[in-house]
């Protein structure tokens, strides 16, 4: 769909060569793994826990003029849903092309039901998804 993933971690390049090599969900992965062991990308982000030396699990849609679209951060032992992910990113390429549009928490797919914000929608979300 267009996107670069990469993903970074506090690993070095020799750890996520092992979880490569081991790991059965990582022995296809074709996305670049970034090495940050000394956590200068993660205290950018705002993941780096100083006194753990780790980064938290954040989760990051930037658009191609790097302007932040979603952030998601869960602590060290939360796993990540891709299926929300992929709901969110293809949301924001929805949104690109009509910025004038919102897309509800149900939303998955072009096609789906989306919201026009304003005054009118003001506490009547529950009943324009009905529709």
């Amino acid at each position: 769909m267009g996107a670069v993933l990469i993903t970074v971690s506090t690993d070095t390049q020799f750890v996520h060569l092992a979880w490569r090599r081991h790991e059965k969900s990582l022995e296809n992965v074709q996305y670049l793994m970034g090495a940050d062991p000394s956590g200068k990308v993660s205290r950018l982000f705002g993941v780096y826990v100083e006194d753990a030396g780790l980064a938290l699990r954040g989760t990051f849609l930037i658009n191609p003029e790097g302007r932040l679209l979603n952030s998601e951060v869960s602590f060290f032992n939360m796993g990540r849903n891709i299926d929300e992910l992929m709901r969110k990113f293809k949301a924001n390429l929805y949104l690109a092309k009509k910025p004038a549009e919102a897309c509800p928490a149900q939303w998955k797919d072009e096609g789906d039901k989306t919201l026009t914000p304003g005054p009118k929608m003001v506490g009547k979300v529950h009943e324009a998804l009905a529709k």
